[in-house]
């Protein structure tokens, strides 16, 4: 006997749980050839306040925990990637990919989350610096995370997520993503692998929706402390700059970006604080 199939509606990810829009809005998702895929939750900004909430909430204790143990926790979510390989493939066929595009996204993918994994416990080393000075003391600079970060993610289903999402986390910060808005079911399936991961809740929050109504609100928020807008198209930077300048937010602006090219250490560094610290000699 034939069965109806179960249509998913693919919720927001906040504070490690997966709540509907506060709103009660969902859009449609379509696959690659203009038929329906999934419905996906449509934030609001009461959603964006309570991702920045719990991002905020968060802060402490993931920047609390040692470089090294942030790295582990990195590495086991590259673990959960390589487990349900075969369902972001799915997914990422059924937006359009070609068949062997999709299983190199995502190869790429878990590859770029390991790299980033190995860089948590190498950071203090490279960004920071013992400082000749004139005088009977010691002087040091280590790098410290900035805060909540705020995150435009680009239409890159998969691999762009993994290189802004995180670089950013891997320092000790916490993030707030607006996912891309044509292609959002791998965001919450990634959602879904870091929630059943050793990653704290709140460290990450997906929210699915509109980016021209959700980007306003996470750029203007007075708790956020920095914003990376790597989705946002050009002639919509400069508002979301102004909208940041109110709290001084440190901003990240798009550039033309190849996410399967090698990441460097821009997105390492660009949320991180340098803090010196005197001390005198002998003491």
């Amino acid at each position: 006997m034939a069965r109806l199939s179960v249509r998913k509606t693919y919720k927001l990810f906040i504070g490690g749980a997966f709540p509907r829009s506060e709103s009660g809005r969902s859009y449609v998702v379509n696959d690659g050839k203009g038929g329906f895929l999934a419905n996906a939750s449509q934030a609001s900004r009461k959603d964006v306040r309570d991702a920045v909430t719990a991002a905020r909430k968060a802060f402490g204790g993931w920047s609390g925990r040692t470089p090294y143990n942030r790295g582990q926790i990195l590495y086991r979510v590259a673990e959960m990637l390589e487990g349900r390989r075969a369902q972001f493939v799915e997914e990422l066929r059924a937006t359009g990919l070609g068949k062997g595009a999709a299983g190199a996204e995502v190869d790429a993918a878990i590859d770029r989350w390991v790299w980033y994994a190995g860089w948590a416990d190498k950071l203090g080393a490279v960004g920071g610096a013992a400082n000749p000075v004139a005088g009977p003391f010691f002087n040091f600079s280590t790098p410290e995370p900035t805060g909540v970060v705020g995150i435009v993610a680009p239409d890159s289903a998969l691999l762009g997520l993994v290189s802004v999402v995180a670089p950013a986390i891997v320092s000790g910060n916490t993030v707030v993503v607006v996912a891309s808005e044509p292609a959002p079911l791998t965001s919450i399936t990634l959602a879904e692998v870091l929630a059943t991961s050793d990653l704290p809740g709140g460290v990450v929050n997906v929210l699915t929706g509109r980016r021209d109504e959700l980007a306003p609100w996470l750029a203007a928020h007075m708790d956020v402390n920095a914003i990376d807008l790597a989705g946002v198209a050009k002639d919509q930077v400069r508002a979301l700059e102004e909208a940041a300048a109110d709290n001084l937010k440190r901003v990240l602006r798009p550039g033309v970006t190849d996410w399967s090219a090698e990441p460097g250490t821009e997105r390492l560094t660009a949320f991180l604080e340098t803090k010196t610290v005197w001390h005198p000699v002998g003491l």
